[in-house]
């Protein structure tokens, strides 16, 4: 199975898209740009999306649920944020199909247009703020923290399975407050959320940042990221929280009443990720074999197989792997025991291998002999055998360590592919010969911005919230820059 798979060095594009489709995660549909996930593939995204949902709501936030169509009447409502999607939105214009009078299948009903067209949607600011308008009165209906588990639609032109697709699933946080500094710790917090998500669970070290003014969300004020490092040198944008300001409560006209009676706009954030974190996982960590999932992420994080001739050696193999299974589950711990006698055990250690799965544990004719086991671990492919008595201590140890040395081994790459260029000559090796991100001066100003892109193909990816303020000189124009801002090619 894994044999089937190209190796990243020869072509990484491939081998992603190969991977994803071998090792059972999604496909395409026949709908062009759009994917069908499957089982397996799902079950990675309810693990990233019960996590997730757990942080939201220990950080005080409700789930609600907001409609698919948008009147197109509401997109024009906040002009930036009409132009930032206009290019993408779906648009519904009739309701009712009919059959053709000449016999050539079904046809849209002409006399079934639509007063107003309903926009698909891209996001949900529009409708959710419009809604707020009836919910909020007075300072007593804030703060409110709403999310939503929903699907979007955004019309792309190049689609890649998970990274970018025309329809894809993700939340959308939106919450209105009575302050611009409620709003301002609300955005931050939440980029907070992300980044302590793709480090503890997705094992992904990421850089936290606030977008250039031309990467912004349309309709923020301002836009903070985290982004990561995948491993052929390119950056992925893994989470965003905007900074509303007033702009969305200006368009909806969203007032309430404060303590002293009088009345004033709202302020707004609004923040998502999507199935791009799969991608995310896929790239950041897997090698030429298959997948490497993180044990917090994997949805079998222990797969037992056995090795025996004839159903009394399997029965006796069951009765131990029985044993394991249940204490290991007692721990939390997700276990599968592969008793399939359709594939033979080196065909199943090859598929689990490709599906990344963290921990293999076979039970041999020996291991019953000896109160044995074997145990495999996906990410350094290390194998040992253990005295069965207390193994699940063990394994349960192990799955720590594994989720800690994935996340270090790509913090390492990261580091060893971050660079710093003072010159636009240098800037330009480092892209072409290495890759990466690379930390430079940049004068602040859109033209330059421009100018490195369209010469470079590389973007402002953000600017670090860090401390590492390091005034200088812009890189092209030699104007004064207060900061090194974080540039690389980029998903």
């Amino acid at each position: 199975m894994a044999k089937a798979i190209p190796r990243r060095e020869e072509d990484y594009s491939l081998w992603y898209n190969e991977l994803v489709k071998k090792a059972g995660l999604a496909e395409n549909s026949p709908v062009r740009g759009c994917m069908i996930i499957k089982p397996y593939g799902f079950s990675i995204w309810e693990k990233i999306q019960q996590q997730l949902d757990l942080m939201f709501k220990n950080t005080g936030h409700e789930n609600a649920y907001f409609p698919l169509f948008i009147p197109k009447s509401y997109l024009s409502k906040e002009a930036d944020h009409v132009e930032g999607f206009a290019k993408e939105c779906a648009v519904v214009t009739h309701y009712r199909l009919k059959n053709d009078e000449n016999g050539k299948g079904i046809i849209v009903d002409p006399e079934a247009k639509l007063e107003e067209e309903l926009i698909i949607r891209p996001t949900s600011e529009t409708v959710i703020w419009d809604t707020y308008r009836n919910w909020i009165q007075s300072y007593r209906d804030l703060p409110l923290l709403i999310n939503q588990w929903a699907n979007v639609v955004r019309w792309e032109m190049r689609t890649r399975l998970f990274l970018r697709t025309t329809e894809f699933l993700w939340q959308e946080g939106h919450t209105a407050h009575a302050t611009k500094n409620e709003a301002l710790a609300e955005t931050k917090q939440m980029l907070d959320v992300y980044a302590e998500f793709a480090e503890k669970f997705m094992a992904l070290p990421v850089i936290k940042g606030v977008k250039s003014d031309s990467e912004r969300f349309a309709g923020a004020v301002d836009t903070y990221c985290i982004e990561a490092l995948m491993q052929d040198g390119k950056a992925l944008q893994a989470g965003t929280s905007h900074f509303l300001g007033q702009n969305f409560a200006k368009a909806f006209d969203v007032k309430f009443t404060n303590q002293e009676g009088k009345e004033e706009l709202v302020w707004g954030t609004s923040w998502g990720v999507s199935t791009r974190l799969m991608g995310a996982l896929i790239m950041a960590h897997s090698d030429d074999e298959g997948l490497v999932l993180p044990p917090n992420l994997a949805p079998i994080q222990v797969v037992i197989v056995p090795i025996y001739k004839g159903e009394a050696q399997l029965e006796e193999i069951t009765l131990v792997a029985d044993r394991i299974k249940a204490k290991l589950t007692g721990q939390g711990i997700s276990v599968k025991f592969d008793r399939r006698d359709t594939h033979k055990p080196g065909w199943k250690f090859a598929e689990y291998e490709l599906k990344g799965v963290p921990v293999r544990i076979a039970i041999g004719p020996k291991d019953l002999e000896n109160s044995t086991i074997e145990v495999a671990r996906r990410d350094t492919k290390a194998k040992q055998i253990l005295p069965l008595l207390d193994c699940e201590e063990y394994i349960k140890s192990l799955l720590n360590e594994m989720q800690i040395n994935i996340y270090n081994k790509a913090h390492h790459f990261r580091a060893e592919n971050t660079h710093q260029a003072n010159s636009y000559d240098e800037f330009k090796e480092i892209l072409e010969k290495k890759g990466g991100f690379i930390y430079a001066h940049w004068d602040g100003t859109n033209e330059t911005e421009d100018k490195i892109k369209e010469e470079t193909k590389a973007t402002i990816r953000c600017i670090p919230l860090d401390d590492k303020i390091e005034p200088g000189t812009c890189m092209v124009t030699g104007k004064p820059s207060s900061r090194r801002v974080l540039f690389a090619k980029a998903y």
